[in-house]
């Protein structure tokens, strides 16, 4: 019986042992384990840097850049050049191609003088007088009629001068008055000469002087066919029909 009893306190002597025994093995085991991964961790380190070269900046000079400056790649300023006296370039002896600046061309003349004066375009005895208050009969048109402007009676071929100086506007063939030649005097004054033969020797936009040949008599009104061989002459002011009278001269009478 007492033996019974030794064996089971050594039994419990034992197994209280080896359970500390078992632990410290199990605590070794977990201390090498982290020896191993400290050391495998500290291989990997130094060979890499072993690999990456190692570059030796201790004598540059670093500047540090802002980020949203070093973004933006700005090209250098260029200097501005020097202004060079003209006293320079002709001491140089060297010659510049200098491009003439382009003459515009000459605009087309325009007549803009004021006329205050003008002529007979014919010479004659006035046969039907300016009428646009009253009618007055027409034996061509076997009717009563306005009269815008003055027949002057002359032969046919007679030559017809520019009462003024101006800028012609207007030549064409009218159903009633025929061969017509217009002047622009400038100031809203137009002079019209009509009863023209055919091809006057003037044109739209030349600019005629006062007792310029403009065109000579003729027989293409077919209006006025019935009337003695005339000039069909009138005036216009700010396109409205104004009397001839008022402006050739009463004292020089054709």
């Amino acid at each position: 019986m007492e033996n019974k009893h030794g064996s089971g306190a050594r039994a419990g002597s034992l197994g209280g042992k080896g359970f500390y025994i078992v632990l410290f093995l199990c605590a070794a085991v977990i201390v090498t384990s982290f020896w191993i991964m400290l050391a495998d961790a500290g291989t990997n380190v130094e060979d890499t840097m072993a690999e990456e070269p190692v570059v030796d900046v201790s004598g540059a000079f670093v500047t540090m850049i802002p980020a949203d400056e070093a973004m933006r790649t700005e090209p250098d300023a260029q200097p501005a050049p020097e202004a060079v006296a003209p006293e320079e370039v002709a001491d140089s002896g060297e010659e510049e191609n200098v491009a003439a600046p382009q003459q515009e061309p000459p605009a087309q003349e325009v007549f803009a003088e004021t006329v205050t004066s003008y002529v007979w375009p014919v010479a004659g005895k006035v046969q039907v007088p300016y009428s646009v208050q009253e009618l007055m009969y027409d034996s061509t048109m076997a009717d009563w009629r306005t009269h815008d402007g003055i027949d002057v009676a002359c032969a046919t071929g007679e030559q017809v001068l520019a009462a003024a100086g101006g800028t012609v506007v207007r030549v064409s063939g009218d159903d009633m008055l025929g061969t017509t030649v217009e002047i622009d005097h400038g100031n809203g004054t137009h002079s019209i000469y009509a009863n023209l033969a055919d091809r006057p020797p003037v044109s739209e936009g030349q600019v005629v002087t006062m007792g310029q040949v403009i065109g000579s008599v003729g027989t293409t009104a077919l209006g006025e066919v019935n009337q003695v061989s005339h000039l069909h002459f009138a005036m216009t002011k700010d396109g409205l029909s104004a009397d001839p009278m008022e402006y050739l001269p009463q004292d020089v009478m054709p």
